[in-house]
């Protein structure tokens, strides 16, 4: 017995040895990245968005390198908790929210240069609604929308030709709850998503397990006007969070904080009908976080929190969009947001309480994750979105 612990113990120092060894000569590679030259054609910028709680400041930008996998720091803007971002088509300007759990919510307009690649305040407004956590923005740039978790509203803002917020035009308020006593006492909205021909917005509710229906009116003093039907309702205790549509239009995918469930939708003229519901959560934490498809739209990914913290990985059927689960990648501790580069060759995690990027590279063939080792260190790190270097 004595013997086999003993080589059980000198197995795992080993494998622990060997990790290190790994994670030591990744670490090694990234300082060295510092004197590599970036090349231009394949970097974009990185934007980082944190909770600036401890050490971290506000949105920190980054240059990533999309065939190597290296970045570097490039600068940062102070900003309270810009804990999500919304990059403007023309990428002028970039749009934040100030994530408090009071009336001191903010929604934040900045100017991006991109020549210097720093990021300057131009305002803020109240976004009049608790606990933003979500932020969106119409394709013309012209009406930017946050979801406010706490104050179980959605908030419209336009924007002037220099990229500046006005107070809010629509603040449309939700009522009602859920079955989960403890997570669903009141709306809870989680995400504002607009339909691919922009003539629809969805708000996924945690709080009442809805995915409530706008259609937009572009010319209209009211941005947003309640759909038909007002909603759709999934599973009791689902608690929907985030939405993504596949790149052909067709599907969308809801992953569900609660349930650890991903419900894939057939869409067409701003109608979801369910075709399929499927763990991306074996554990069932009730944390379950974002979810993104692969821009060549094989594959799905979706990031779980609280217990077995990783990303579980999805083909997705090209005939009909259901899924089929084909691998699970465990990460840093509370993968929240994530992001895949324009070319799918990586996909970049922010692992919230390890303080860390995660560079994972997708195998292209199996949709499977594969850890880099190239991590970007930073404070709480909640936020990631690329903008083009040129």
């Amino acid at each position: 017995m004595i013997k086999k612990i003993l080589i059980v113990a000198a197995m795992a120092v080993l494998t622990y040895s060997c990790g290190n060894n790994k994670k030591n000569t990744a670490m090694q590679d990234v300082k060295k990245a510092e004197n590599i030259e970036f090349q231009k054609d394949a970097s974009m910028y990185l934007l980082v968005g944190t909770y600036t709680q401890t050490k971290s400041n506000g949105i920190y930008v980054y240059q990533f390198d999309t065939i190597s996998g290296y970045s570097k720091y490039i600068s940062v803007v102070k900003v309270e908790n810009p804990s999500y971002l919304v990059v403007s088509n023309n990428e002028k300007h970039v749009y934040s929210v100030t994530e408090n759990e009071d009336e001191t919510s903010l929604v934040n307009a900045f100017s991006f240069n991109k020549q210097t690649g720093i990021l300057k305040l131009i305002n803020s407004q109240p976004t009049g609604g608790a606990a933003p956590c979500f932020i969106n923005i119409d394709s013309k740039g012209k009406h930017v929308i946050t979801a406010n978790y706490l104050g179980g509203n959605v908030s419209v803002f336009t924007t002037n030709e220099d990229g500046s917020l006005n107070p809010a035009s629509q603040i449309i308020n939700f009522s009602g709850k859920g079955i989960n006593p403890d997570r669903q006492t009141q709306p809870h909205i989680h995400c504002v998503q607009f339909s691919p021909d922009q003539k629809y917005l969805f708000a996924d509710d945690l709080g009442t397990d809805e995915i409530h229906k706008f259609d937009i009116q572009p010319t209209d003093s009211n941005f947003l006007k309640i759909g038909k039907p007002a909603y759709f309702k999934v599973a009791d205790g689902s608690g929907p969070r985030h939405l993504e549509f596949h790149p052909d239009g067709k599907y969308a995918y809801l992953i569900n904080e609660l349930s650890g469930t991903i419900i894939a939708f057939d869409y067409k003229d701003g109608n979801l009908t369910q075709i399929q519901s499927i763990l991306a959560d074996t554990t069932k934490a009730q944390g379950s976080g974002d979810i993104h498809i692969s821009p060549n739209g094989k594959f799905l990914y979706a990031s779980n929190r609280l217990k077995n913290d990783g990303i579980a990985i999805f083909s997705i059927n090209q005939e009909d969009g259901k899924l089929t689960k084909v691998g699970y990648q465990t990460t840093g501790l509370h993968p929240r947001n994530f992001i895949i580069t324009p070319n799918g060759k990586y996909l970049l995690l922010a692992s919230r309480d390890d303080n860390a990027i995660q560079i994972f590279e997708i195998n292209t063939e199996t949709g499977l994750l594969k850890d880099t080792y190239k991590n970007i260190e930073l404070d709480m790190p909640v936020c990631l979105k690329f903008v083009s270097l040129q």
